[in-house]
């Protein structure tokens, strides 16, 4: 199960967002399933926009670079005139990643040269309709690729156990979790009392055993604000766990359930 949190979506730079949906999906395996609002282990996503004209996009997974069908999760992969060949790293001097920028399908049409975005998403036929009266095919990402963990052999991606710890409380404003070791550290950020912080630690563990099957190694709560988030909104776990490591998160209160 992988997803991105209640109507903020990432946008990659290949669509008009003039018309979007937000929608509460459900991941069996890797296909999507729409479902109710609010459904036990379910997620609302928006649409990153109406695709481009000129610009196609395809469903692909990433380990055999199969192409995948309608509603089925994968990663995102670009082909249009302005797709780029490589780029410039810190020292100006031009990296080329040909698997990146000049990718093909293993089996269909194998003749066409993408470019991998890295993130995850999957294409479905919107219920809304253009000026000419048909229905597009919309975007929805749902996250990157390179954020999965490997927890106890088996792999997991943050926002999913960030989303069902956020739904514990409505105090919590924030959350983030990575790997420490073979644990699962989870940062909260709380508005409210030192009191509040000591009640939802058995809270945020009961839900993420219960919808995930983990045990949490530590819970940190903090402040307002701890948890960095970059230009593009995206937040920096690993410049939190490098924070959590050297002890510079001024925490309320941490959990150890080792």
């Amino acid at each position: 199960m992988i997803g991105k949190f209640a109507c903020q979506s990432q946008q990659l730079p290949i669509g008009s967002v003039n018309q979007s949906t937000c929608i509460t999906v459900f991941f069996v395996s890797l296909r999507v399933r729409l479902v109710e609002r609010g459904s036990p282990h379910s997620l609302p996503l928006m649409e990153s926009g109406k695709i481009l004209p000129g610009v196609r996009i395809i469903i692909a997974n990433p380990e055999t670079k199969g192409p995948l069908g309608d509603s089925h999760l994968g990663e995102i992969w670009v082909h249009s005139a302005h797709n780029g060949s490589g780029y410039y790293s810190g020292y100006g001097e031009e990296v080329l990643q040909s698997d990146h920028f000049t990718s093909r399908l293993s089996f269909g049409d194998t003749s066409t040269v993408w470019a991998r975005t890295g993130y995850l998403g999957f294409l479905r036929r919107t219920e809304l309709t253009d000026a000419s009266g048909e229905r597009h095919d919309a975007l929805y990402v749902v996250g990157a690729l390179e954020e999965a963990m490997e927890l106890r052999g088996m792999r997991y991606h943050p926002i999913d156990i960030e989303t069902s710890v956020i739904r514990t409380h409505k105090n919590i404003m924030e959350c983030a979790v990575f790997p420490w070791t073979n644990l699962l550290v989870v940062v909260i950020e709380l508005e409210g009392s030192e009191q509040e912080a000591l009640d939802l630690v058995p809270m945020v563990t009961k839900a993420v055993l219960e919808e995930h099957y983990l045990i949490v190694g530590v819970v940190v709560v903090t402040d307002i604000g701890v948890i960095p988030i970059n230009s593009r909104g995206e937040k920096q776990r690993m410049h939190l766990r490098d924070g959590f490591l050297q002890d510079q998160l001024d925490p309320i209160y941490v959990a150890y359930n080792m």
